[in-house]
């Protein structure tokens, strides 16, 4: 089932997802905000559609008792997200007057090995392959086609 999109303030109340635990999003093409359980799949939540940026996020109330974004990262093996989606993150989510923290709080870095075509999480700025140890590139490049 696509996540619950969210378009303004009134969208999280309540809020549609456990608090207690990071939410999955995606924004979709129109740069909608969607949000599923954290158990679920990011396509899944997108209905099976291209998005903008995926990940996970957390939730907390502000001072004036609104919900608000304390944690937001890219973590989405589905769609393995550039860190240049964080624009369409922060559009959506300003968009919809929620409050952020001006960036990813947790940026992870993906790439497709061009030797065996596996999917790689780069940690620690080491780009290496893990399955067949061949360098894999500094850009993007693990969207469609």
């Amino acid at each position: 089932m696509r996540g619950h999109p969210v378009r303004g303030r009134r969208d999280l109340d309540p809020l549609p997802v456990d608090p207690a635990e990071p939410a999955t999003y995606v924004v979709d093409r129109a740069g909608v905000l969607r949000l599923a359980p954290r158990r679920s799949e990011h396509v899944v939540c997108a209905g099976g559609e291209p998005v903008r940026a995926a990940g996970e996020m957390t939730f907390e109330r502000d001072g004036a008792g609104r919900w608000e974004v304390r944690e937001v990262a890219n973590l989405s093996t589905g769609y393995c997200p550039d860190l240049t989606s964080w624009a369409a993150v922060a559009e959506a989510l300003e968009g919809a007057g929620i409050g952020h923290p001006g960036g990813f709080t947790h940026a992870v870095v993906f790439r497709r090995c061009e030797e065996c075509r596996e999917c790689n999480v780069v940690r620690e700025g080491w780009f290496v392959c893990v399955f067949c140890e061949a360098e894999l590139p500094g850009r993007w490049n693990v969207g469609p086609g």
